[in-house]
């Protein structure tokens, strides 16, 4: 090769061996900045915007929601409401569902619920839309679902109570049997032989199980141990001990079972071994009267919750029937209830929900709630005082409104409210609702 032409070469040689290595240089420096900007960026995806979240605020459009409404001294405020996993909290979103997938476990939702309880921190749902009953567990931040296997296979549970001992009472009106869980949801025992009962309701005692029987009018009450017949409470009729459609049933804390009856549109009070005390309430569209009582319970005040399945509401009477006040209406908020079904009064887990309240408001009990229709499925709701506010003068509110044909309330439509009563012209006449 010629002189001129090798160091030609030898020159383009050396521009070349430059550039790759300022090239090289280059890709080592951006791979550095790129995988540094990477990891910030997740980490403020993850520890910042996708924090989980140590309370959530109730999702309305006017902030905290009370009955009756401010500037009225309220009584209760809606807390909370618990359809699905994402409403424990744990919900992530955005980019970081995007890197890290979303949990399928939070998109399972309650279906059609009707009873609820709680104890230690779970609330449980008898789910008929899914021959389930749901445990929300409210420390653990969880959500499962309880079938059954075997003989104690579910198949439309309707309502469930939960023992001091933790052992769950679920009555099934396709099973025609109340079924018993234990603390750790295993199956224990049936109740109920063939064509002995229809169940709705189910509560229990130290040592007897009471099941409301639709199909023949009555209260059935077994042995727990052994689940034979101890005696039977209440025949078919109107008369006061007697019972039509006899639904959900609680035994309130001074000792005295109540029984909420669709067929004759009342709340009847027994003691535990049978005997007839009183009934509240009648058929009509006034307040104080009942168009389709369901969930019933009873507060430390001797004050009788009733969730009417017609009207959408909880009417309250203290123990001589007067009425007190009346919360809740459809709509398609989160506080809103649509077609109600049950409900219970908890003290015990109360001190859990008070992250949820107003600052000023304290809570003495929590009332939770479950709809079959609507966007929230159990709401809870604080039953207390607000700091500073005078309670000795009455509210006054509207009257209830009358119900009407049910259908799956639209979100974002209106909520009443409810707050004491007030005297008015009444309501519309009531119109029919569907089962």
């Amino acid at each position: 090769m010629p002189r001129d032409s090798l160091s030609t070469a030898i020159r383009l040689r050396e521009v070349t061996i430059s550039e790759l290595l300022v090239e090289e240089g280059f890709m080592r420096k951006f791979k550095l900045f790129a995988n540094l900007f990477l990891v910030v960026f997740l980490f403020s995806v993850l520890f910042g915007c996708g924090t989980v979240p140590t309370k959530k605020e109730p999702e309305t459009g006017a902030g905290p929601v009370f009955y009756p409404p401010l500037p009225n001294a309220p009584r209760i405020q809606y807390l909370a409401s618990f359809s699905s996993a994402a409403d424990l909290g744990k919900a992530k979103g955005g980019f970081a569902d995007f890197v890290v997938g979303k949990d399928p476990r939070e998109t399972v939702a309650v279906k059609k619920p009707y009873g609820v309880a709680i104890n230690d921190g779970k609330i449980y749902v008898a789910d008929t839309g899914s021959g389930a009953y749901a445990v929300f567990d409210l420390r653990a931040k969880k959500l499962s679902y309880v079938t059954g296997s075997g003989g104690g296979r579910m198949v439309k549970p309707i309502n469930i109570t939960v023992d001091k001992d933790g052992t769950k009472y679920v009555s099934d009106t396709a099973l025609n049997q109340v079924l018993a869980f234990d603390r750790d949801d295993n199956f224990v025992k049936a109740y109920g032989v063939k064509d002995q009962f229809k169940p709705a309701g189910v509560v229990v005692t130290a040592d007897k199980v009471y099941i409301s029987d639709l199909k023949n009018n009555k209260i059935h009450v077994l042995d727990k141990a052994s689940g034979k017949t101890v005696f039977e409470i209440g025949k078919s009729g109107k008369n006061i001990g007697e019972l039509y459609y006899p639904t959900n049933m609680v035994i309130g804390p001074d000792n005295f079972l109540y029984v909420t009856e669709i067929g004759n549109f009342r709340v009847q009070k027994f003691t535990l071994d049978g005997k007839p005390i009183r009934a509240y309430g009648e058929a009509g569209d006034r307040p104080g009267q009942f168009a389709r009582p369901k969930g019933v319970a009873v507060d430390r005040h001797g004050n009788i919750y009733t969730v009417d399945a017609a009207f959408e509401n909880v009417q309250i009477f203290d123990s001589e029937g007067r009425l007190l006040l009346f919360f809740g209406s459809p709509g398609g908020n989160r506080e809103d209830i649509n077609l109600p079904t049950s409900m219970v009064i908890d003290y015990e887990n109360a001190p859990l929900f008070q992250q949820y309240a107003d600052p000023r408001f304290k809570i003495e009990y929590v009332i939770l709630v479950a709809s079959q229709f609507g966007l929230s499925k159990v709401n809870v709701y604080g039953y207390g005082r607000m700091d500073g506010m005078d309670y000795t003068v009455r509210a006054p509110v509207p009257q209830m409104e009358a119900p009407a044909q049910k259908e799956p309330a639209a979100q974002g439509s209106a909520s009443p409210g409810g707050g004491a009563l007030q005297g008015g012209a009444p309501p519309p006449p009531l119109a029919p609702v569907p089962e």
